[in-house]
């Protein structure tokens, strides 16, 4: 197991290099870069859109739709003619590029390398501290919407697969995959109308992680606000979440239960339960806990943009997509390095859990 586990860490380094160069080099085609929206503000051609930044406080940002995109005439910045070309050489050194973007690139992953990650175009801060200030939000929405998907999902399939083709089975499954069927977004528009002042209740909180008077309240009470911010939106995130899950659980107890070693076990006298929980469980579970990892990297950062929005949290969905919106290169690629690597490794951990779970899983003798 020890050398996979380094083989795997090794690849690491190819695939990671590979996932930065097709992400770099197809930003360098996309029109709407830094430069060009500096040239359309100092020409008036910008078109001024609102994005937040952090500690919530709205400012404006500028974009140009219309002219912000390369041509063939005498400057490769349309919108820029009659400017100076020595302005746009500044402009070009003050983002960067001014050097060739190979050159840029390699010095980019050397920098990375020593998780240098330099500063924002747009925001007077370093993008070490943007993610950092962001991270607290992300990291709640995901941890907690994991492990209660988990905490609902595995009972729950366990209950389906003991229970299946009955009317327990049939109800629950329709409900589930009503829920599923669902967008997250919706189903948080509609807790906001039911239950935070938008028609009829007004008792959880519509924004922000915690409340205004946070560091004057005890332990105690921090905790229960913490989560009073978190109901909403982690029911919303729960609800289209686990149902995925939950039918793979049954799915995995159904296929353990009709197993030999199950018949064998009943044969011997063994009770049910003991059967259930003492034999099927582990194997049943094996393709579910083992899985852990990566679906903590998928709710992470792929369900949680819409719901930041929503209920105002600023998390590192929301930085994601107005570093995507505001050509914010240093942002946009450093988040990409740092969910890159992370979902690597945690792919390498979800595989090493299966060897801990069950030790006769050997990748090794495999290969």
């Amino acid at each position: 197991m020890a050398s996979y586990l380094i083989r795997r860490l090794l690849l690491i380094i190819p695939t990671l290099f590979g996932i930065m160069l097709i992400n770099f080099a197809i930003i360098q085609i996309v029109p709407g870069g830094p430069v060009e929206q500096m040239i359309a503000q100092m020409t008036g051609t910008a078109v001024e859109t609102t994005a937040r930044f952090s500690g919530g406080d709205e400012g404006e940002l500028s974009s140009n739709t219309a002219n912000d995109s390369f041509s063939n005439n005498d400057t490769k910045y349309r919108g820029a003619q009659g400017l100076d070309p020595d302005i746009i050489k500044e402009i070009e050194e003050m983002y960067g590029m001014n050097e060739p973007a190979h050159k840029r690139f390699f010095n980019m992953l050397k920098d990375y390398l020593t998780f240098d990650f330099g500063e924002s175009f747009f925001r007077d801060q370093k993008v070490t501290s943007l993610v950092l200030d962001k991270m607290p939000v992300s990291i709640s929405l995901g941890l907690w919407t994991t492990l209660l998907v988990y905490l609902i999902s595995i009972p729950l399939g366990i209950r389906k697969a003991i229970k299946d083709g009955t009317k327990f089975d049939v109800i629950s499954s329709t409900i589930v995959t009503i829920g599923y069927a669902i967008p997250n977004f919706l189903f948080a528009v509609i807790l906001i109308v039911f239950f935070a002042g938008g028609r009829f209740y007004d008792i959880f909180p519509l924004r922000g992680l915690t409340s205004e008077n946070f560091s004057q309240l005890s332990f105690f009470s921090q905790i229960l606000d913490y989560f009073w911010h978190l109901t909403l939106p982690l029911i919303a995130m729960i609800v289209s979440g686990f149902a995925g899950l939950t039918f793979l659980t049954k799915n995995s107890f159904l296929d353990q239960v009709n197993q030999q070693y199950v018949i064998t076990a009943r044969a011997k006298g063994l009770s049910e339960k003991k059967v259930l929980y003492g034999h099927v469980f582990r194997n049943a579970m094996l393709i579910v806990i083992a899985g852990f990892p990566s679906a903590f990297i998928g709710i992470l950062f792929s369900s949680s943009l819409f719901i930041e929005v929503i209920f105002s949290l600023d998390g590192l969905g929301l930085l994601g997509y107005e570093a995507a919106l505001t050509r914010d290169y240093p942002v946009i690629f450093a988040t990409l390095y740092f969910f890159s690597l992370l979902g690597l490794v945690m792919s390498i951990i979800g595989d090493f859990m299966y060897s801990v779970i069950d030790p006769r899983i050997d990748f090794e003798s495999r290969e």
